[in-house]
């Protein structure tokens, strides 16, 4: 074969490090924003603070609270659609600390100090990954595995939805984020990271010692009969399964002995844990309105340094020049980074108005898909616009991914979110006769008179999620 030269005609995305930085802040919380910004400062000599010379805050607009220190924010200046692409992930100097999901500075903390912390979930299986030996690029699908698992230890996100989440640095299929779980699914603690009840009573099984006794008809149980159990009892799951009443009995308990929210044990938001809001809702003159929340400490350019480029030597012109550049970028992809998340802000209160006006059964099921068409973004960029994004509100402090619901069928045509179908069923719950509860079954029965038709599985499913016993556990006699 002859060497030769060939031209084609093609197209590929470049990022440039502008484009890189701009989604990098577009994916950062208030808190690591923050330090974002404080390490620029301290960088850059062009970057300065600007004392109190934002504009003032909108009309009717609550104040919101004010962090320990002050920090930088952003305000948009400038119409900007948002980036599209999320960057590369690298992890952190602080990867193995503990603490929130800020990324707080802990290098100055007493020893003693750090002892007493509350370790999140999230913080106690990102210091595993660390010791994990795993390549730069399954340790960057181990960091969206562990931020995509919930509070209770479970992993609902679809592996698909992560393949996405990556995109572009990290082109990756299904299998080998599977691959990447299945190491996570191995730490502490059991039964984390995993899919559904019965993926996640398997884990733990597994984790037990081989001679645990009755550990392989657990396993028999959990894989075979787990949704039945209740209802078959000792000697039907012993008949069902050919197993004997004692060894029936033995896997039984063994069962009911594992913890179905292995997460719960390192409660992710504890009592003395604090978020920064990064936008402020609000009602004014019966329009719902919205703002960033910032405080009086804004970013400039340093106009002494600025001005010293045309006195300066060539080669301290050109670091100038540099720098200048550099601080200009940033200024620029922070109002960007602004517009888009007050962009989706604002997309969230058309959608949701009646869950800001009634609370959670007004609800309605709303995608990323449907958020991103409206604002014209890419679903990933929505996704990470809200991620660890937080807004205050009437009623409270509320996570801007509260406002996302998926949605069941009703008889009418329409569709009610699972959050409104969770409250009715916890409304339902409230009223009933403590002396004679309503089951899984009734409460089903009672939804679907109400117009929305629902499996009894899944009405108890939603009970589970919301840690609320079954009927012969809520009965009372008072």
């Amino acid at each position: 074969m002859k060497p030769r030269l060939q031209t084609s005609l093609g197209q590929q995305l470049v990022l440039t490090p502008q484009l890189r930085q701009a989604l990098h802040l577009l994916q950062l919380s208030s808190l690591e924003l923050e330090q974002e910004i404080a390490i620029a400062v301290e960088s850059n000599p062009l970057l300065d603070w600007a004392e109190g010379d934002g504009a003032e805050a909108p009309e009717g607009m609550p104040e919101p609270p004010a962090p320990a220190e002050a920090a930088p924010a952003e305000e948009p200046a400038a119409e900007a659609d948002g980036p599209g692409l999320d960057d590369g992930w690298e992890p952190p100097d602080n990867w193995g600390a503990t603490g929130g999901g800020g990324g707080g500075e802990d290098d100055g903390l007493d020893p003693m100090d750090r002892l007493t912390r509350t370790e999140s979930l999230h913080d106690h299986l990102s210091w595993q990954l660390h010791l994990t030996r795993l390549s730069p690029q399954d340790l960057r699908i181990g960091a969206a595995i562990v931020d995509a698992i919930d509070d209770d230890g479970y992993l609902r996100e679809p592996l698909a939805g992560i393949a996405e989440a990556l995109l572009p640095d990290v082109r990756v299929g299904e299998d080998e984020i599977a691959t990447v779980l299945h190491q996570i699914q191995r730490f502490d603690p059991p039964g984390v990271g995993a899919r559904d009840l019965r993926e996640c009573l398997a884990l733990q099984l597994h984790a037990l010692p081989a001679d645990t006794p009755c550990r392989a008809q657990a396993l028999r149980v959990v894989e075979e009969a787990l949704e039945r159990l209740p209802k078959l009892g000792v000697d039907g799951l012993a008949a069902e399964l050919g197993l004997s009443a004692d060894a029936a009995a033995g896997a039984m308990q063994l069962v009911r002995s594992l913890d179905p929210r292995p997460g719960s044990q390192l409660g992710g938001m504890s009592a003395d844990t604090y978020v920064t809001p990064d936008c402020v809702i609000w009602r004014h003159n019966g329009m719902w309105r919205a703002a960033l929340a910032g405080s009086n400490t804004r970013l400039t350019i340093h106009r002494g340094y600025e001005g010293m480029i045309q006195h300066a030597s060539s080669s301290d012109a050109s670091y100038l020049r540099g720098r200048l550049q550099e601080a200009r970028w940033l200024l620029k992809h922070l109002e960007a980074r602004g517009d888009t998340l007050l962009k989706v802000v604002r997309c969230l209160i058309r959608q949701q108005s009646g869950f800001l006006e009634f609370g959670e059964q007004a609800l309605r099921p709303l995608t990323l898909r449907e958020v991103a068409a409206e604002v014209g973004l890419h679903e990933s960029t929505v996704s990470r616009a809200i991620s660890r994004k937080y807004a205050m509100t009437p009623r409270g402090t509320l996570a801007l991914r509260s406002f996302f619901a998926s949605g069941i069928g009703t008889e009418g045509g329409g569709e009610a979110s699972s959050t409104a179908i969770q409250s009715m069923i916890r409304r339902l719950i409230d009223e009933e006769n403590p002396r004679k509860p309503l089951s899984d079954a009734k409460l089903a029965d009672t939804l679907k008179a109400s117009g929305v038709p629902v499996a009894r599985r899944t009405v108890a499913k939603y009970r589970e999620a919301m840690n609320i016993p079954a009927s012969h556990e809520r009965v009372r006699m008072a």
